[in-house]
């Protein structure tokens, strides 16, 4: 590397780990995780203007050098995507083994994948409207070259260019849930949601199993087998013959209800262990946020084409005018609830506003969890179904919005009437379908979209085109998307007649985030 090019280089890393020192110490200091968030952030879009206006967006040395500060930003999203799978599992699992009553369980998962699929339906009009209402529909700009953002773009192209709706469909199914697990397909994130929804269901199979024999046993000796009992001792007493006794007849089904017993304890203690870990791993993980931001945010702002944010301002616009729209959308749904969206807002602000600067839904679960269930009054279980569910299914901003407008914005160009019937339900109804399984870690949106575009036979070159302001419009989806399942289970939690109201109203019960980042 020659001198010209080092000199700068370890100038920017100097300075960038001087920045990092002075996250560390502000924790240190004790100043709370919410505002060193946002000084990343601050300090992040300084460092990355600075170094674009001093090395340029293309140069060598400040390729170099984000190369370098890539094991700290890329380091913490590859963290945060290690977490997904297992965070899913337990969640899920962990929301079966917690619940006391089976019917109350049914009705929540009921309500909360309304919910979930609903307002995501409601995304995708909202987004459709949102370019068809303002001229966006055939946007001079898709007429532009979109090589460098489509060489990004062809591995992932790769993986869904041969998933028409009904092999999507098909590919939710957990064929080798180890596979899943390890992410190997675009749908694995809804397989494990399926296995774990399987394996819950099991457990309470095993767990009515128990409560049906140990509860039928003193039914069964008083009932049919009592009567026949007392025939044959008043006859053995009538011939003057001893009685046997038969007292361990029951003893087969009273061994199976303690096996059943057994095995529910031994299987809920282990789920419960599980959780614990992964949401240790998750604090952990979570401590290392603001490092993570500054790093991200600074090769964003280093490497964004500013020309090209200010040709696309029109579309950045309309993204968050959408999101601001659905955000009102929750509120109603909230009403209906008779739940305050000012409460709501001020007690869902620290998860709310995590999500938006990290952009990461799976990130967010566990401060999504503990918002509902210390803050919002929703009983634990749905809690954990709502804000698990939520993290792959039904995204209002990633999976709904946004792929609903790119494909409004690109149906004009192969001569599709964007106000057609038949063009709105088509485009709503796959953008429900493959709502289900987006990942909580960044590229889920540019998943969905590819797959919306792709089954509706549109050209996917305009996910590349606007590449370049796609990571200022995800930091709003990703909260929208928390705040989505945060409703679902609000909503799922009054429907059940678990929402704790008193808890709800108390202007004190409220999260910080510090629970979660003691490391």
């Amino acid at each position: 590397m020659p001198l010209e090019t080092l000199l700068p280089v370890l100038a920017v890393l100097a300075v960038f780990a001087a920045l990092l020192g002075a996250l560390w110490l502000m924790k240190r200091r004790g100043i709370g995780f919410t505002p060193r968030v946002f000084a990343a952030l601050g300090l992040g879009i300084a460092l990355g203007v600075g170094i674009q206006l001093a090395l340029g967006r293309e140069g060598e040395a400040a390729a170099v050098a984000l190369d370098w500060m890539s094991v700290v930003g890329q380091g913490y999203i590859a963290l945060l995507k290690m977490l997904v799978m297992p965070l899913v599992f337990v969640a899920i699992v962990g929301a079966f083994t917690r619940t006391k009553i089976s019917e109350n369980l049914r009705r929540i998962s009921a309500v909360v994948l309304a919910v979930l699929l609903g307002t995501v339906a409601v995304a995708a009009l909202t987004g459709w409207a949102a370019v068809a209402l303002s001229g966006l529909a055939g946007a001079s700009f898709t007429d532009a070259g979109a090589d460098a953002g489509m060489q990004a773009l062809q591995a992932d192209q790769q993986q869904v260019a041969n998933l028409s709706l009904p092999q999507m469909i098909l590919s939710f199914i957990p064929v080798n849930v180890f596979a899943d697990l390890a992410g190997s397909r675009p749908t694995s994130t809804i397989a494990v949601v399926i296995f774990a929804a399987i394996v819950g269901i099991a457990y309470l199979k095993l767990r009515a199993r128990r409560e049906d024999t140990g509860e039928g046993e003193g039914a069964a000796t008083g009932g049919e087998g009592g009567e026949r009992a007392a025939s044959v001792s008043n006859e053995a007493a009538a011939s003057g013959a001893s009685v046997p006794t038969t007292h361990d007849a029951p003893a087969a089904p009273a061994s199976a209800a303690a096996s059943a017993r057994t095995q529910t304890a031994f299987f809920r203690q282990l789920i419960d262990s599980l959780y614990g870990i992964v949401m240790r791993i998750v604090s952990m993980v979570l401590a290392l946020t603001p490092y993570g931001v500054l790093a991200l945010i600074a090769h964003v702002m280093a490497t964004s084409d500013y020309a090209a944010i200010l040709d696309l301002g029109k579309f950045v616009a309309v993204s968050y005018g959408a999101l601001a729209f659905m955000f009102l959308v929750h509120c109603l749904i909230l009403l209906a609830n008779r739940v305050s969206p000012l409460s709501y807002a001020r007690k869902a602000f620290p998860v709310l506003s995590f999500a938006f600067v990290a952009r990461s839904s799976a990130g967010a679960v566990p401060l999504n969890i503990e918002t509902q269930t210390r803050a919002l009054g929703v009983d634990e279980a749905t809690a954990n179904f709502a804000a698990s569910f939520g993290m792959s299914i039904g995204q209002n901003g990633c999976a709904g919005i946004y792929p609903a407008m790119l494909a409004t914005i690109i149906a004009p160009t192969v001569g599709i009437d964007v106000f057609s019937p038949t063009f709105v339900a088509g485009l709503v109804a796959v953008v429900v379908i493959s709502s289900l399984g987006v990942a909580g870690v960044g590229g889920g949106a540019t998943f969905a979209s590819l797959i919306v575009l792709g089954t509706m036979g549109l050209p996917i070159e305009i996910v590349g085109l606007l590449a370049s302001v796609e990571p200022l419009i995800d930091m709003g989806r990703t909260a929208l998307n928390v705040s989505d399942s945060m409703v679902a289970g609000v909503t799922a939690s009054n429907a059940v007649g678990g929402l704790d109201r008193a808890m709800l109203r108390d202007p004190e019960a409220r999260v910080s985030g510090e629970g979660h980042t003691e490391l």
